[in-house]
Formats: C-alpha cells, structure tokens, sequence
C-alpha cells in the first residue's frame, strides 16, 4: 500500500493519536517512522514521563505502518505478539520510534522497533510478529 502524505495527515488526525501525542512521520518500503509528544494527561506517575503503556501503543502503531506499507491493497494486519523491553526512564517532551520489517514468511512478518529521547538515548527496545490478512479498512 503507497503511503501518501494525504493518508498520514488522515491517520493523524484520528482520536488516538492526538489524545496520547502520536504523529506517523513516513513509513515506506518495511519501515516506519513515528513521534510522540506526550499530553500532560498520559504522563504517569510523574509529570513529563509518559506511562510505559503509551510507548507501547506508539511502538505498536508505528510497527503496523511499517507492515501497511509493504502490503498490496486490500490487505490490513494485526499484532499477534509484542515483546518490549524499557531501558531507560522516559523523560522529555518528544520521542521518536523506528520501525522495520525484519522478515517475513507468508502471512507472518517479524519486525524490530526503537524508541529513543530528544537527545537520542534509547528509551524502550522491541520485537513483534503481525499477522497479514484481507481486509480493506483504510
């Protein structure tokens, strides 16, 4: 699927993404690339530190663009498995998070994510498995 920047102003505006701070940035060819800029709201138990579940659904979301932009049209994916690992606190007012597809197999691709800082420190490491199927939602 051609990620447009008309598609990526569309998925940014949705509710999600502007309740937790989320913005898709690019995601072509099996990689994504995404931002967050957390609202005071998701930052827990301390302010300026966003809740370990929203980097998260960041690394999740940013994963499945990085899977819808190597799929044909008419086919969506879903996550069947998501390990993450927190290395650092994260503190700061933006983070960002690259995605790529690591493999895939049929219906089963594997990707890599990182989240890291401002300054570029790595915040939060992972790995998942999507599973493609047919489904045109977009």
């Amino acid at each position: 699927m051609q990620i447009t920047p008309e598609l990526i102003d569309r998925m940014n505006g949705n509710s999600l993404y502007n309740t937790l701070g989320i913005r898709l940035d690019s995601a072509s060819q099996g990689m994504a690339r995404s931002s967050l800029k957390p609202e005071p709201g998701v930052c827990w138990p301390f302010q300026g530190q966003p809740h370990g579940g929203i980097l998260f659904t960041l690394m999740d979301t940013t994963m499945a663009w990085a899977v819808l932009s190597q799929l044909d049209e008419g086919l969506n994916c879903a996550t069947i498995h998501l390990d993450i690992q927190y290395t650092a606190p994260a503190r700061g007012d933006t983070f960002s998070c690259k995605a790529r597809v690591t493999h895939q197999t049929g219906r089963t691709v594997f990707l890599a994510a990182e989240i890291h800082d401002e300054p570029g420190g790595l915040v939060a490491a992972g790995q998942a498995t999507f599973r493609v199927f047919k489904y045109d939602m977009l």
